[in-house]
Formats: structure tokens, sequence, C-alpha cells
């Protein structure tokens, strides 16, 4: 899939134990069909669910409880 002439491609970063960081503007759409919507101009998404702002990562992956 290309990008529109006018547009230039996102670019991602994928980070081992934390965030994916996105360019932005970003929308993303969730299991449910919900649209999340950020004009930032870096974004981070949480891939690992514990963010209480999900889809936007709020840092709980740093916060683990031991069992």
């Amino acid at each position: 899939m290309h990008s529109p002439p006018d547009e230039s491609p996102r670019r991602l970063r994928v980070q081992r134990t934390g965030p994916l960081l996105v360019e932005g503007p970003v929308e993303v759409t969730l299991d449910d069909g919900t649209v999340a919507v950020s004009d930032r101009f870096c974004v981070a998404v949480c891939t690992c669910r514990r963010s209480r702002t999900y889809p936007w990562c709020d840092t709980s992956h740093r916060r683990r409880t031991a069992d």
C-alpha cells in the first residue's frame, strides 16, 4: 500500500520494552471499532494494554508489581 502523492509515509519506532512510537497525526482503530485520534507530532501507542489511557501509553508498563 502506498501513501497518496501529497503525504509522506508515517514513521514508526518499535521499542522492545515500551510503546510503539508513531509520528502523528494518528488515528487508531480499536477492536470494538472505536477510533482514537491524536494530532500530536509523536504518539506513544500502548502495546502492553496496562495503560489507563489506552490506546495511548501512560508508562504503566514501567510500574510492575511483584507476585
